[in-house]
């Protein structure tokens, strides 16, 4: 079984740090999460994320079909 995928269109806009926190903020985390994580202050995590969303870029979640039941696993080798 697969596992999903985020892609993050844009992302040439965006330095390392931004990357990583917008990918934990988009994978569920909250900032003072983050900011454990990655060893910053919430602050810190609260300007990457703002940074980021002024740059501009559009999150996609790719999920293969055999996670949500509409494909068979043998599907997603093809990919």
């Amino acid at each position: 079984m697969r596992i999903m995928r985020i892609e993050i269109r844009g992302a040439e806009k965006l330095s390392f740090r931004e990357k990583q926190a917008v990918v934990l903020k988009e994978s569920g985390f909250s900032n003072s999460e983050i900011a454990v994580r990655l060893k910053l202050s919430p602050s810190t995590v609260a300007t990457l994320l703002n940074r980021a969303r002024v740059k501009g870029y559009e999150v996609v979640i790719v999920i293969p079909g055999s996670i949500l039941g509409v494909t068979a696993d043998e599907d997603e080798d093809d990919e």
